[in-house]
């Protein structure tokens, strides 16, 4: 249940000294005081400290064009621009019918412009909000065939938003007509209000913006959901498999069965879209893994879970066990499960776990997770469709692990072999997108856009690096990738290094190591220098360089390339 503004407004109060700080400005045409604390508010929920520059209203052009502005001296990392309908109506108002005709080419240039003029002088991303419909009745209807209409235009503008989107990966647009015709425009605009106060968010409805705004600051930061644990029983089709038999489970065209069908389709489009799947229930494995096998009526089949847990243990105990197979965090996970009790065990032994509240009726499953936005994302690459099968062959990969006692041997049998390449147009997404992924192994946590891989590829003081892995189960993809930078004729600063948990102890941290030392050597340099930045989720590799041989030097780690020798690994390169 969403909070009320009146509730999350408490949470101003509390402390937020243990999360991750983040500068975040917002500009707005209309007054936005009010957005500012339900978004900081909500930052609480997320763990996120956001502290906002909240400029004066209706002054988003002078910030952003002006130089000096406040804007630029705070240099947040986020820019939120919320410019509403109402103000863009108003501001066509004395326009002739001809003039609407241009309403979205204008604006869309101007929304541009802002995103050049930011792009230029900050590291940032941009937030903006699209356009709630107003439908100013001129036309009725024809509003939808006439071109000069303020709808028609409205439309199109929000359109030409998301095709603008998708050619630069630090504009986002939060979906703010979603939220409208979700909730109606009765609870997103009250016209007293604005009238009196240049307030067009309710305060009703300020809660529901400020979730989906802080949605994506966090995917930003590299905080999502990466996994979906489902229940079957009641959860993916209807009835107890156990009890029912295959041929009685409730699933298919007709009925209560036609709810968990559509159930199964956004899970199956979720797992092409990357989340990974798995299946945690109270079951004998063999008749929980049935109806995937003979249901003709089954959407999702054994290749699209991941990992598949069913036995008579604790959920929370097998849960566990799930993490440590694809070995993400608790936090990027949720588990989907129609019973109340299991759903408050899981809650109680696994705190930091998502378990939504599923309704009762199955039929209302999907319009509630819909609701909830579970799984934001700032990315999409190719390898999001080959999620299933990567975590599937690391399944494999640790039965065998299991079964060998010594873990030489275990390496060597894997037969691993790595691609080492440069940023190039193949692999910059992927890079990019394992950036914003990676928080364990991540030594410094910084985060990149394609465009900013892309401007390292064009500046001589750069070294790129990516590695992919296979071995003899399959690919691994991109796992791994490092930035080295000039920082004077003898020294290549480690400006990044980051790492797939998924091949942690095969000697992949000792393989990149033998190959930028020996990059640097042919460059020149002398010597490499670390920096490691601690995180809350990154104090697994707090020892990195120094177990890597690195000697400590004040605030950072160096390590002098000419005495150093290749570290044995079993790992070749391609």
């Amino acid at each position: 249940m969403m909070k009320t503004f009146a509730q999350l407004k408490k949470s101003l109060k509390k402390d937020f000294s243990g999360f991750k700080p983040l500068k975040i400005a917002l500009l707005g045409d209309s007054t936005i005081s009010l957005m500012a604390q339900a978004l900081k508010a909500t930052g609480y929920d997320y763990k996120l400290h956001l502290q906002i520059l909240e400029t004066d209203f209706n002054q988003v052009e002078r910030q952003v064009f002006d130089n000096s502005s406040e804007l630029y001296a705070f240099e947040p990392e986020v820019v939120i621009i919320f410019q509403s309908s109402h103000k863009l109506l108003s501001k066509y108002n004395k326009s002739s019918v001809e003039d609407y005709s241009h309403l979205a080419t204008n604006e869309l240039d101007l929304i541009q412009n802002l995103y050049t003029a930011i792009e230029s002088r900050l590291n940032a991303h941009v937030i903006y909000y699209n356009y709630a419909e107003i439908n100013d009745a001129v036309f009725g209807n024809f509003a939808n065939k006439h071109e000069a209409s303020f709808l028609f235009q409205l439309r199109k503008l929000n359109y030409e938003l998301m095709v603008f989107a998708s050619g630069h990966s630090n504009f986002h647009i939060c979906d703010l007509s979603a939220v409208q015709n979700q909730a109606g425009k009765v609870v997103l605009f009250h016209p007293s209000i604005y009238i009196t106060t240049e307030m067009v968010l309710s305060l009703d409805i300020l809660p529901e913006v400020a979730a989906r705004t802080v949605d994506i600051i966090s995917a930003i930061t590299g905080k999502f959901k990466k996994c979906i644990i489902l229940d079957l029983d009641n959860t993916l089709w209807g009835g107890i498999i156990g009890d029912d038999g295959v041929d009685k489970i409730q699933i298919g065209s007709l009925g209560i069965g036609k709810a968990f069908t559509e159930f199964q389709y956004w899970i199956k489009k979720l797992k092409n879209r990357g989340i990974i799947i798995a299946v945690c229930s109270k079951n004998t494995e063999s008749v929980a893994r049935e109806p995937f096998e003979k249901h003709p009526d089954m959407v999702l089949h054994l290749e699209d879970i991941s990992v598949f847990m069913a036995n008579w243990d604790n959920k929370a105990d097998n849960i566990r066990q799930i993490q440590q197979v694809l070995n993400i965090g608790f936090d990027s996970m949720v588990f989907v499960d129609d019973n109340p009790f299991e759903r408050n065990l899981v809650r109680e032994n696994i705190p930091e776990l998502t378990v939504p509240e599923l309704p009762e009726d199955p039929s209302e499953y999907l319009e509630y997770l819909y609701s909830l936005n579970l799984f934001e994302t700032t990315s999409f690459s190719k390898e999001d469709l080959e999620r299933t099968a990567l975590y599937q062959t690391e399944a494999k990969r640790n039965l065998l692990k299991q079964s060998v006692t010594n873990e030489g041997d275990f390496l060597k049998s894997l037969n691993m072999l790595s691609l080492v390449e440069s940023f190039n147009n193949y692999n910059i997404p992927r890079v990019a997108q394992l950036s914003q992924r990676s928080n364990q192994f991540n030594l410094r946590t910084v985060r990149y856009s394609e465009e900013n891989l892309q401007a390292m590829t064009q500046d001589q003081r750069y070294l790129t690096f990516s590695f992919n892995l296979d071995d003899k189960f399959g690919s691994n993809g991109i796992i791994c990738a490092v930035v080295l930078k000039q920082e004077d004729e003898t020294t290549a600063f480690i400006e990044t290094w980051f790492m797939s948990c998924r091949v942690l102890k095969r000697g992949m941290e000792a393989f990149v190591l033998n190959t930028i030392v020996e990059a640097a050597r042919e460059r020149g340099f002398s010597y490499l220098k670390g920096e490691f930045i601690p995180t809350a989720k990154n104090e697994m590799v707090k020892n990195h360089y120094l177990e890597l041989g690195f000697e400590q030097a004040g605030d950072y780690w160096v390590l002098d390339v000419k005495p150093y020798r290749q570290t044995e690994t079993y790992i070749k390169q391609k």
